[in-house]
């Protein structure tokens, strides 16, 4: 899954570096389910007093599973919708990311939900091909 990158946007990075906004910008109109469903996390987390916020109900369809895979598998996306939002994010399988309170990362919380063993209990068959 490409983003749907603009020709400025696309000039102005073949000649350097670009604002990170405009990234966030152009993540936000190509991947929306990925994008949404993260500002949703931070602002639960912002709202309330807990380390983390997850969502564990699954895309609604491949189309918005692939923005999500997508969203979090590449560096520079990840971590510029980590810096917009002001969260650290984690990623368990196919749709359970968890956005944390910064401080929170390398917490005992944080190491628990990133751990192999939180990995593994959190497998299901109904998971296999996500």
């Amino acid at each position: 899954m490409s983003l749907d990158v603009s020709d400025q946007l696309l000039a102005e990075a073949e000649r350097g570096d670009i604002r990170e906004q405009d990234f966030v910008d152009t993540v936000r109109t190509s991947l929306p389910y990925a994008y949404d469903l993260i500002a949703s996390l931070a602002a639960d987390l912002r709202a309330g007093t807990a380390e983390f916020t997850d969502n564990q109900t699954p895309p609604p369809s491949e189309k918005e599973r692939g923005q999500l895979l997508r969203a979090l598998a590449s560096d520079a996306i990840r971590g510029s919708l980590e810096r917009h939002f002001g969260v650290t994010l984690a990623f368990q399988n196919c749709h359970r990311v968890a956005a944390f309170r910064p401080e929170a990362k390398g917490g005992d919380t944080h190491h628990r939900f990133t751990s192999s063993r939180a990995q593994l209990l959190n497998q299901s068959p109904e998971l296999r091909d996500c």
